[in-house]
């Protein structure tokens, strides 16, 4: 039987320990055989290190804590549905991502959009997690300083990315023709 805290942080860890195995399994493969079993080694090595840096990354983005609601990304849409309010954005028409931890604890996603609703999900939402994946292709998106954010214990309001303002065609002002 495994304790309780320990499955937890296996779970927390599961994809980066899937990585090492891979990689240990590869690398046993081609350093013992030749031929196409050592290529299929080398090959193994590669994909497990995608899949441990990956996975390290997170699990330091993940939490234990849990909240009420389930977040859903489905083609460029974001969804949060909670007990009691939710919503969904579009990437296309988000003007800024925002973590806030609160004094208590408490910790929210703060997803902006330019001409809609903005939406709120808690830290610990079922699924929170793929948000790290779903911001990323976001031009300009930090995700170092989104997981920082997120490990930071302080009671803060951190932006994590805002959408540059599209520049003019035309030029206006002083020497402008």
């Amino acid at each position: 039987m495994i304790r309780p805290e320990i499955a937890a942080m296996l779970g927390r860890w599961r994809e980066a320990l899937a990585g090492g195995a891979a990689i240990a399994l590869g690398a046993w493969l081609w350093w013992d055989n030749y031929g196409l079993i050592a290529l299929f080694g080398g090959v193994l090595v590669a994909i497990g290190a995608v899949l441990a840096l990956s996975g390290i990354r997170q699990a330091r983005f993940r939490t234990t804590t849990g909240a009420p609601g389930l977040v859903e990304v489905d083609e460029g849409r974001i969804t949060y549905m909670g007990p009691v309010m939710g919503g969904s954005v579009d990437l296309d028409a988000l003007s800024s991502v925002t973590f806030r931890r609160t004094a208590t604890g408490e910790a929210f996603w703060r997803l902006a959009q330019s001409d809609g609703p903005t939406l709120v999900i808690p830290e610990g939402a079922a699924n929170a997690e793929s948000l790290l994946d779903a911001l990323a292709p976001l031009p300009g998106f930090d995700t170092g300083a989104m997981i920082q954010a997120v490990r930071s214990r302080a009671s803060s309001t951190t932006k994590v990315w805002q959408r540059n303002a599209p520049r003019a065609l035309t030029r206006t002002g002083p020497g402008s023709r």
